[in-house]
């Protein structure tokens, strides 16, 4: 029997025993005979054995924790090191065996010595927290996404380090694992600390959620793969550390501001020289050198992986020339630094080391860019080019070159969106037909439903699990309760997180492998958790989000307006709705008595803002006024439709 012969009866014996029968070839949670072929391919690509990494990321270990779980105030579980306990031997075939490697690495966690009186804390946490010893006490660099994860992370380094007091918090970009444990620093504190952040840190650290937020959450719980059992048929790492600790988060503003690049401060008694990097991995970076220690701090300019230039929880693309050539400048300014650290990862050592790591790094960017520019150029489209470009020789058998986190493809596309957006000329794409519709016409043109599946059948007998996929999501737009066809694009999905290098595409696909069995699980409301940050956001960023939810449609052709002041802050804001449009403006007189008034204390605005609290719960008290007619209020505030936080995303 030929292999098409084998691939027709076996797809038809599916079919026959009732459109797709007891089981598909492959059985839930394993491996298909595909999978494992691809990922011995990868294995046999790449020197998987060898241990300078490993060897990096161990040196100057001081001691590990037996047993690492933090748990919030409610007893919930955030952060548990032990599930990863499974990480020890070879890859087992439903794991990408360089992820694995990745994962082995990401797992080496504990109190370890960069250099004297340079000290990182590994593994509490997806960033690395850094103590830096100063004259009077400790620098802390980047305290980690959770007030819970760095008290545990601080107390643990205070068993084996002098117990001195923090005198300094310094953070190194404006994304939430590299401040959101801040308070946990005060703990420790002995009088007023000085923080230290990039230029426009602030701005950055409250709104990048706000506007987005709730759409990118629910696209984050598939990137991190909030939802997944930890093991080798679910999450195992993200590429760029273990996992998110979904913890309570904080904010102490800083009060040291760095502006550029070349600008030296001297930190209790450590002098830093800093290099702005901003609009590279976030808007708000620097990165530092400490010429004392011939030690170059990359923040995430740098890491033991290919980072996003286009983040699929959803975010601003990044610009990948400018990214390449601040990595270009640290390498040039900093020639004679024998260490490299960062808010990642492990560290390198020795002056040619940090130079060629910094280089690949560089040319990593800078090839992405270049590349993808060039086939632009001749007329592919982002599909095309992220079809064929591959790195070079060079880069592709570095491993800090590889996409655990970050991927080629991806890059690619964020590159081509940045110049040239979304459309790639091609007049067909630019009003394409709804999904859910398109779907119906796809499977009315194949034949049907059961010819689809026949179709997607095999293509999956064959491992063309990217064809199935496609077939197969045509399937459940057209019947989301086609629970075969549910079924078959779950088991597709599997096989394609499995081969996955990158950990955040991994979780991604078993993300909707479990969703697709099981629905949508309920949403994650941050609001609670991120109350510290949210008291330092400036009532602008509300007001602005504000504006994305009224509903127009209710508004219809009327106009509305309300004067609203945030008592305790001695703001005062005149909101108008007009055309469908909330527009907001200050008020530096006597509000007109005509409109209806809204007072109330900053803390209750944003607790009503990110919907802790509803406006038909709120009472009077000192913290609240309300003047003028309350029929017109509540028209006002009823165009306001709340986010939808367990939108659908794998079915209509």
């Amino acid at each position: 029997m030929n292999s098409k012969e084998w691939v027709f009866l076996s797809a038809a014996a599916w079919v026959l025993a009732g459109c797709g029968g007891d089981r598909p070839p492959t059985e839930q949670g394993e491996a298909s005979e595909f999978t494992h072929a691809h990922n011995s391919r990868v294995a046999q690509s790449l020197p998987l054995t060898s241990q300078q990494a490993f060897e990096d990321a161990f040196r100057g270990h001081i001691a590990s924790p037996d047993s690492l779980t933090v748990k919030d105030a409610e007893g919930r579980v955030i952060w548990s090191l032990p599930e990863y306990a499974f990480l020890t031997g070879d890859a087992p075939d439903t794991v990408n065996p360089s992820l694995w490697r990745q994962a082995q690495l990401n797992n080496m966690a504990g109190l370890f010595e960069v250099s004297p009186g340079i000290y990182q804390i590994r593994g509490f946490d997806l960033a690395n927290m850094t103590l830096i010893r100063g004259e009077q006490g400790w620098i802390l660099v980047d305290p980690l996404t959770s007030k819970e994860t760095a008290e545990a992370a601080l107390a643990f380094a205070f068993d084996y380090l002098e117990s001195d007091p923090i005198t300094t918090l310094v953070y190194t970009h404006s994304h939430v694992d590299h401040f959101g444990g801040a308070e946990a620093a005060t703990e420790y504190a002995d009088g007023e600390l000085t923080v230290v952040a990039p230029a426009g840190f602030m701005k950055e650290a409250t709104s990048e959620n706000i506007l987005a937020g709730t759409a990118m959450v629910r696209r984050a719980g598939y990137q991190y793969g909030r939802n997944l059992p930890v093991s080798p048929q679910g999450h195992v790492d993200l590429g760029l550390g273990k996992s998110v600790a979904f913890g309570t988060v904080g904010l102490i503003p800083p009060n040291l501001e760095v502006t550029q690049t070349g600008e030296r401060h001297t930190l209790d008694g450590v002098e830093f020289e800093f290099q702005m990097v901003s609009g590279s991995e976030a808007p708000s970076e620097f990165t530092f050198y400490l010429p004392q220690q011939r030690a170059f701090c990359g923040a995430e300019m740098v890491s033991q992986t290919m980072h996003n230039l286009y983040t699929l929880r959803g975010a601003k693309v990044r610009d990948a020339l400018g990214w390449s050539r601040y990595i270009d400048e640290a390498a040039s300014r900093y020639p004679e630094a024998e260490i490299y650290f960062g808010s990642h990862h492990w560290p390198v050592w020795g002056q040619e080391r940090v130079q060629e790591f910094l280089g690949s790094q560089r040319d990593l960017y800078k090839f992405i860019h270049d590349q993808t520019l060039r086939l632009a150029n001749q007329g592919y489209t982002p599909g095309e080019i992220a079809e064929q470009l591959q790195l070079p020789q060079g880069l592709r058998q570095e491993f800090s070159a590889r996409g655990y986190y970050g991927t080629l493809k991806q890059n690619i596309r964020a590159v081509y969106q940045f110049y040239f957006g979304w459309y790639d000329g091609n007049p067909a794409h630019l009003d394409p037909l709804p999904r859910a519709s398109a779907a119906r016409r796809y499977v009315e043109l194949a034949g049907g439903a059961e010819v689809m599946r026949n179709k997607a059948i095999a293509a999956m007998d064959l491992g063309e699990y990217r064809w199935a996929a496609e077939l197969l999501n045509h399937l459940v737009f057209f019947d989301p309760d086609d629970n075969s066809a549910r079924e078959m694009l779950a088991r597709t999905y599997e096989q394609m997180g499995y081969q996955a290098e990158s950990g955040t595409w991994r979780d991604s696909y078993l993300s909707a492998a479990l969703e697709l069995r099981e629905g949508v699980p309920e949403g994650l409301s941050m609001e609670k958790k991120m109350a510290g940050v949210l008291q330092q956001t400036d009532i602008r960023h509300f007001l602005d989000a504000l504006a994305t939810r009224v509903d127009y449609e209710a508004a219809g052709e009327d106009s509305y307006s309300l004067v609203l002041e945030i008592l305790d802050a001695q703001e005062v804001y005149l909101l108008q709705i007009a055309n469908g449009v909330l527009h907001y403006r200050p008020l530096t007189g006597d509000p007109d008595d005509s409109m209806p008034y809204l007072g109330l204390s900053r803390k209750l605005f944003i607790q009503l803002a990110s919907r802790q609290v509803a406006m038909q719960d709120l009472v009077t008290g000192d913290n609240l006024r309300v003047d003028g007619s309350i029929m017109d209020m509540v028209a006002f505030f009823r165009l306001f439709e709340p986010p939808e936080s367990e939108f659908n995303i794998i079915e209509p």
